[in-house]
């Protein structure tokens, strides 16, 4: 994956290219890439969306080092292979919840008793938020009274609900890319069901406490002018220097493979990568 700004995407030579205010090109190699993710100031010509659509490479819309997801191109790179493993996944009761397990195992540092069912967990679950909130704005020294916003205006609440509300968004934008450019389908959750974003949440809340809820705590303690603003540009600040794209795929992977499924291989008619390059680096995103 590539993030690219303030530039035009075009293609030249049959590869695509990054042309800046300067003239400057700067080449992005098809075969290396499954993903472009496109920061503000970007312009996207018809022969570069044409290549993309060829090459089976996810062209996605995101605000700055992804803290916003406005669009995606063709919906993934998406692989068939991947899409049949998460559903079959998320419709086989043990599997579902084995995937569950694994993601409190990880949030929750190894502490899940056995013997719960999903909707049991999900009720555990926010009784551990709640704490953990409550133990962050401590921390910080936050003023705190729980979570509470309108769910019609997530910006509303107190200056603490209004930096959490935002920095959650943030951390929705650059997981659903994520999602999207391994090749997954963001509706499919396991604890999260029943919404278009469901396994953004799902993906979103592993990380959360480890980065956008202290940020949002952080900006909390400074009291800002403009809670929504400061918080969305502290996590473009630490997306970019924890690379925290980087870190979510695997983390994908990672649970859903405590399913107990093996994932299945590609069919025998599955067309592959649309450019092929010797020891080729493009794999997860790649149309299968």
């Amino acid at each position: 994956m590539v993030f690219l700004e303030k530039g035009q995407l075009d293609v030249l030579d049959g590869s695509f290219v990054l042309v800046d205010a300067e003239g400057v090109r700067v080449h992005v190699p098809v075969g290396g890439v499954c993903c472009i993710l496109l920061e503000p100031g970007i312009r996207v010509s018809h022969a570069a969306v044409t290549l993309a659509a060829r090459s089976g490479t996810l062209l996605v819309w995101v605000g700055e080092a992804g803290v916003r997801l406005y669009a995606a191109g063709q919906p993934g790179g998406a692989r068939s292979d991947k899409l049949l493993w998460q559903a079959s996944l998320a419709l086989d009761d043990k599997a579902r919840l084995n995937v569950v397990r694994k993601m409190f195992e990880l949030r929750f540092a190894g502490d899940v008793p056995g013997g719960r069912s999903v909707e049991q967990l999900r009720g555990m679950e926010g009784a551990r938020v709640r704490a953990m909130y409550k133990q962050m704005a401590s921390f910080y020294r936050v003023p705190w009274s729980g979570r509470r916003y309108d769910p019609k205006d997530y910006m509303s609440g107190d200056v603490p609900n209004q930096c959490l509300s935002a920095a959650t968004s943030c951390l929705y934008g650059i997981s659903e890319a994520a999602i999207l450019a391994a090749g997954y389908a963001p509706a499919i959750g396991f604890l999260h069901t029943g919404k278009p974003r469901s396994f953004v949440y799902d993906i979103a809340d592993l990380i959360k406490f480890e980065t956008v809820v202290p940020a949002a705590f952080g900006i909390a303690a400074r009291k800002p002018a403009d809670p929504e603003r400061e918080t969305r540009l502290a996590c473009r600040d630490m997306f970019r220097k924890k690379r925290v794209l980087k870190r979510i795929i695997p983390l994908i992977e990672e649970v859903l493979s405590a399913g107990g499924k093996a994932l299945p291989d590609p069919a025998p008619e599955a067309a592959g990568p649309a450019f092929e390059e010797e020891g080729g680096h493009g794999d997860d995103g790649h149309r299968g």
